[in-house]
Parts: structure tokens; sequence; C-alpha cells
């Protein structure tokens, strides 16, 4: 059952590391905030300076998702805004001293697990839910991505790197505080030896180890672990996809299809439901289990 009010950590819990594509070390406090705050992260390094967790702070998407306000920049928040996403969590502030989000192991788990040293408390303030009212698609080549209609929020996706061992995967899940923790959260992010040159030369990629991300060699996966699912580099792409969407900045009602798609596909979806305030609704529980709303074009 979706939950009825809004929802805080307990208590601070804080984590530091090196950021994977500045390789800038950093560390984060993540806090309580009031209802109806929403995520906000606060630079510490630069007199608290706050930059609000929202579509309208979208900066760059090409292999992260940073946000910026009056010049101010915040990189790779996806996975840490997918945790809060995904496990309930409506109000937090995050303190950073830097530039870039810790990697942490790559994935979200290390995120999963301060929530549950944090612990969560409700609030008074009620949900409010966006509840998708028509399909809505962007489309560019072989990319796609889409939301429609529905009584929850699941995420269909597709991915296909043309390697043995990241070929075609494709996986589909209501997605719950459970089944995230369980089935998503671990995913780790990931990358291909062939490409590693490059990504350097661009600058990217600086603070990456094989202890933070998943690295495929011609033929083999060179992390001494290996794999931590057969499709991990699908279930990331999940992971990634529930982390941009959170930046709609409440909690989305509808189901999402990811064929081949990224943060830049990601983010065009956003800011496609945010510019059309027919697209969606803005709801309550008592709104979503009662009779069927009217959808726009009703």
């Amino acid at each position: 059952m979706l939950p009825r009010y809004e929802k805080t950590i307990k208590r601070p819990v804080s984590l530091n590391g090196v950021g994977l594509h500045h390789g800038v070390r950093a560390s984060i406090r993540i806090c309580p905030a009031s209802a109806g705050t929403g995520i906000v992260f606060q630079r510490t390094d630069l007199d608290n300076f706050e930059i609000p967790a929202t579509w309208e702070h979208v900066a760059r998407v090409s292999y992260a998702t940073s946000l910026m306000r009056e010049g101010v920049l915040l990189s790779t928040t996806e996975h840490l805004l997918s945790m809060f996403s995904a496990m309930g969590v409506d109000n937090a502030r995050v303190e950073i001293d830097n530039l870039e989000v810790p990697i942490a192991d790559g994935s979200s788990k290390p995120f999963v697990d301060l929530l549950a040293e944090a612990g969560l408390e409700e609030q008074s303030r009620e949900r409010s839910y966006l509840k998708i009212a028509v399909p809505i698609e962007v489309v560019e080549g072989v990319k796609r991505v889409s939301i429609t209609p529905a009584e929850s929020f699941s995420v269909r996706c597709l991915t296909d790197f043309g390697h043995s061992l990241a070929g075609v995967q494709q996986m589909q899940l209501e997605i719950t505080p459970g089944r995230y923790s369980t089935e998503i959260a671990p995913a780790r992010t990931f990358g291909f030896e062939r490409d590693l040159e490059q990504l350097r030369d661009m600058g990217l990629i600086r603070g990456a180890t094989l202890e933070n991300a998943i690295c495929f060699g011609e033929d083999e996966v060179l992390n001494p672990g290996g794999l931590r699912f057969p499709d991990e580099c699908c279930r990331h792409k999940v992971l990634d996809l529930i982390g941009d969407l959170a930046l709609l900045g409440r909690p989305v009602v509808g189901a999402v299809v990811a064929e081949h798609a990224g943060h830049a596909m990601h983010a065009a979806l956003v800011k496609r439901i945010m510019s059309d305030p027919s697209c969606y609704e803005l709801v309550s529980v008592e709104e979503l289990t009662s009779e069927p709303l009217a959808t726009a074009t009703a």
C-alpha cells in the first residue's frame, strides 16, 4: 500500500569517498528535513549553498546526472536520488563538501544501508503523488523511453551493449522498497575496457577503480568478484532511471518503458512531463485508491 504521509530520516548519517568522474574526495551527511522540503543538497564548502534536487536544476546528463544552480555544480546525483525515491524518503538535507557525490561501490546499496542506520520517520503532511494522465514518449533513433497511466510505479527496461556478457538484457518490475533494496540497489555502474582511454581523454572516470565499477574486458569481467547479477547492466540502468525520475520532485504513479535509453533521454522525459500540466495530476493516496480519475482527455 502506498504511504499516506511524507517521510524523512530519524537521525543524521554520513558517508565519504571519491567521486567517479571528477575523482575528488567528498563527504556527505544526510540529515532530517521538515515536511515539504523535498531533497535539498547543501554545499558546505560554499557557505551551505543550496541546490534543490528538482528538474529545473538539471545541468549535465551525459555520463551522469548533474545539478547546477547559479553556476554551482553538483555531479553524479542519480544513485543517491534513486535510493531516496525508491525507499520512500520525501524530505532530507544532504550536506556535501565537494562537487561530486561519492560513488561508494558503484551501486546504491551503501545508501540503502545508510537509510537502515538512519531509520525512517513519518511526518504529518500528506504525500502528493504525480499520477501520469496521458501517454508520453521520447524517441531518438533506436532509443526510446515512455510513461503511461497506471495504478503504481513500474519499470520495464531493455538494454544491449553489444558485448558477450552485456548483450540483450531486459527486466520488468513494480518498484517497491523491498524489491528495490534486493533486486536493484546492489547493481553497479559499469564500463568497457575498449572505452576507457576515450573517457579519460574527456576528463571522466578519474575516480574509477574495480572497487567502484564493473569493467568488461573483451570477453570477461575484469573485477575479481565477477558480476552480482547476470543482468547487472540492465538492473543498473533501472537504478539510474529511478534516480533521474526522482527529479520530478514527487513520487510517480505510472508505467515506464526504457529501451536503450540513458540519462539524456530520462531528462528529456522529465522535462516533457513537467512542461505540460495536462500530462499529470497531483493526487493523494485517497484519490489513488478511490474511483479512477478522469484523464486530461476525458
